[in-house]
C-alpha cells in the first residue's frame, strides 16, 4: 500500500512536498533569515525574479545553480541546507577559503508549474550555445563575471536509475561532464573527477552501494559539457531515490553531505590527493527499476502475449496538483529485466488472483486500471 500524505503547516517545512514553487521558496528565505546578501541577476521568460546568494571571502570561487529543470526540487534544498550550514561554526573554513554564488532556481517557472521546461518549452540544459533563453543568458552572465573555479550543476533523477546493473536505487549520482566528443580527461575534468571521488568516500559510509555515475556522452549544448569545454571543473549533481522515500527526504540529507565533502575539498586544497581512476570504479546508472511491479499474474497462453515473469510495472508520473505534487502510476508491460521498488503478490488479492493479462481480451483495459487503483488502495 502506498499512501502520500502532505501536510499544511503554519510554517513552510520544505519535507511535506517535492515541489518548490518561487513563492514557496521566498517564504522559506524570510523565515530563515537567509535574505541577506540575496541579489536579483534576472528575470524568467515569465518576468519572474532569478537570485543568486553571495556568501564567503576566500580565495577559491564556487559556481552553483539548482532546478535549472522545475521539477527537479530535491537539490535546490539540499542548496538551502547548505546555506544554513554557512552560517554555523562548523563552516568557518569553507567562507575563509571560498566564495559561493548560489542560484537555487534557474528556472523559477518551470519550478511554479513542476516541469522540466521554461514557460517557452526549452530544457535549459540543451541551450548553452544558442542560448536563446533569458534564464541561460543570465546563468552565462553570471559564470563570465564571477570566473568560478567549480561549478556544481545541481539535478535530479527519477526511480528508474540503479548504482550499477544491479537493483540497487542510486541515492545519488554524479557526472564529470566531458568537454570534447573523444571524452578525453583533461586537466578541468580531472579537478571534477577528484571531488567527486572525494564525495563518494564519504557517501560509501553512509549509503554503501548507492552511488552512481551518470552517463558521459558529449553534448556541447549542454551547459556542464560547455562551462568543462572552457577549462572550469563542472560537477554533475543527481538528487536520486532511496526506498520509500518519495518526498526524498533522505536523499536530500546526502546530496548536502555531498555538497559539504566537495567543498571541504576545495577549502583544503586536496583534490589531488584523490586517485581519477577511483572515479571510473563508481558505477554507471541502469535503468533497472520501476516504482511498483505485480508479479504472479495469470497471463494467456495464446497470441504473442507470453512471458515466464508472469509480472507487469508501474512508474510513477509525477504531476502538480494544487499546491502538492501526486503521484500517476503509468502501466508498463512486461520487461523482464526489471524490478520494482515495491512488490505485489496478485494471488494474495482478491481482485488480481483472476485477473488474466492480454491485449486480446475485450475487459484488457478495464483490468490494467483494477490493477492501477489498487495501487493506491
Amino acid at each position: 500500500m502506498i499512501v502520500f500524505t502532505f501536510v499544511h503547516m503554519k510554517k513552510l517545512d520544505l519535507n511535506n512536498s517535492r515541489l518548490l514553487t518561487p513563492t514557496m521558496l521566498d517564504v522559506f528565505l524570510k523565515e530563515n533569515d537567509l535574505l541577506d546578501t540575496l541579489t536579483t541577476i534576472g528575470s524568467s521568460a515569465q518576468g519572474k525574479p532569478i537570485y543568486s546568494y553571495h556568501k564567503g571571502n576566500g580565495p577559491f570561487k564556487v559556481l552553483m545553480w539548482s532546478q535549472m529543470h522545475g521539477n527537479e526540487s530535491t537539490s535546490t534544498k539540499a542548496m538551502l541546507d547548505f546555506w544554513m550550514y554557512l552560517k554555523t561554526p562548523a563552516a568557518f573554513n569553507l567562507l575563509d577559503q571560498c566564495t559561493f554564488v548560489m542560484i537555487p532556481q534557474l528556472n523559477p517557472d518551470g519550478s511554479d508549474a513542476y516541469t522540466r521546461f521554461n514557460a517557452n518549452e526549452v530544457d535549459l540544459n540543451r541551450d548553452a550555445i544558442e542560448l536563446s533563453q533569458p534564464e541561460s543568458i543570465v546563468l552565462r552572465s553570471v559564470y563570465d563575471q564571477f570566473e568560478p573555479h567549480y561549478c556544481f550543476n545541481l539535478h535530479g533523477q527519477r526511480t528508474v536509475f540503479t548504482a550499477g546493473n544491479t537493483y540497487i536505487p542510486a541515492t545519488i549520482s554524479f557526472l564529470a561532464p566531458s568537454a570534447d566528443k573523444n571524452r578525453t580527461v583533461t586537466a578541468a575534468r580531472e579537478l571534477a573527477m577528484g571531488l567527486i571521488v572525494s564525495a563518494n568516500n564519504k557517501l560509501q559510509k553512509s549509503i554503501p552501494d548507492a552511488v552512481g555515475r551518470y552517463d558521459d556522452s558529449f553534448n556541447i549544448n549542454c551547459v556542464g559539457d560547455y562551462f568543462t569545454s572552457l577549462n572550469t571543473p563542472t560537477v554533475l549533481f543527481e538528487a536520486g531515490h532511496f526506498k520509500d522515500d518519495y518526498h526524498r527526504i533522505i536523499v536530500r540529507k546526502h546530496v548536502l553531505e555531498a555538497i559539504i565533502a566537495m567543498c571541504n575539498t576545495i577549502a583544503s586544497s586536496s583534490i589531488t590527493d584523490f586517485n581519477v581512476n577511483s572515479y571510473f570504479e563508481i558505477p554507471e546508472n541502469y535503468k533497472n527499476l520501476r516504482d511498483v511491479e505485480i508479479f504472479n499474474i495469470k497471463t494467456s497462453t495464446e497470441g504473442n502475449f507470453k512471458t515466464s515473469a508472469n509480472s507487469v510495472f508501474y512508474q510513477f508520473k509525477e504531476l502538480k496538483k494544487g499546491a502538492d505534487v501526486v503521484f500517476i502510476p503509468e502501466i508498463e508491460l512486461l520487461d523482464e529485466g526489471l524490478k520494482g521498488l515495491l512488490k505485489i503478490d496478485a494471488q494474495q488479492h482478491d481482485a488480481l488472483k483472476n485477473i488474466v493479462l492480454d491485449p486480446l481480451n475485450p475487459d484488457y483495459e478495464n483490468l490494467t486500471k483494477t490493477i492501477s487503483l489498487l495501487i493506491y488502495v
